[in-house]
């Protein structure tokens, strides 16, 4: 599972930055490892560096093997519970996707 971060012009989306994202979408995306082969991580601001209420953005697109790709996006305060409220959403789509699929066979 590749993970790929895109960030806007007010987010320094360095190694250091993304690297305790990664960890935690690699921790709760690792069951479905097998069957992802990339996920997205999109994150903006959309008042720079104002402060707001729900101004941070996060779009996670999983890449499903044989399947349509599946994004959730969530916006919060923070970036960290617009990231963990994106893989919330993630997962249960996952789990719902992921458990027909195993219906069906």
């Amino acid at each position: 599972m590749t993970i790929q971060f895109e960030t806007d012009k007010n987010i320094n989306g360095t190694e250091p930055f993304t690297a305790p994202y990664v960890a935690q979408i690699e921790s709760e995306l690792g069951r479905f490892s097998d069957r992802i082969t990339r996920v997205q991580v999109h994150l903006s601001d959309e008042d720079g560096h104002k402060d707001g209420l729900n101004t941070k953005r996060c779009l996670l697109e999983a890449r499903l093997e044989r399947r349509q790709p599946i994004a959730v996006s969530n916006q919060a305060d923070t970036l960290d519970q617009a990231i963990g409220g994106a893989l919330d959403k993630l997962t249960a789509s996952l789990d719902t996707i992921i458990g027909k699929r195993s219906m069906i066979k």
